[in-house]
């Protein structure tokens, strides 16, 4: 396993546990209640922090993969 791919292992752990739980907690949220028009008003927000944080790994594989692993050393 090279360098690249042992400093992705953990962004993607991180983000399939992440959206894992986001997917439990929504499947629970809509199902808990009698299906409710503000019930998807619940959901969106849910559904938006899943896709903005798949978003956020597919920018941190880029930066890993262009080898800016470490942003913090050009501050």
């Amino acid at each position: 396993m090279d360098n690249h791919k042992k400093k992705m292992v953990a962004p993607v752990i991180i983000t399939i546990v992440f959206v894992g739980y986001l997917l439990v907690y929504l499947i629970f949220a809509l199902t808990a209640a009698a299906f409710q028009p503000f019930m998807v008003l619940f959901a969106l927000p849910i559904a938006a922090l899943g896709i903005g944080m798949v978003y956020v790994l597919k920018s941190r594989i880029n930066e890993i993969r262009s080898g800016e692993e470490d942003d913090l050393s050009n501050y």
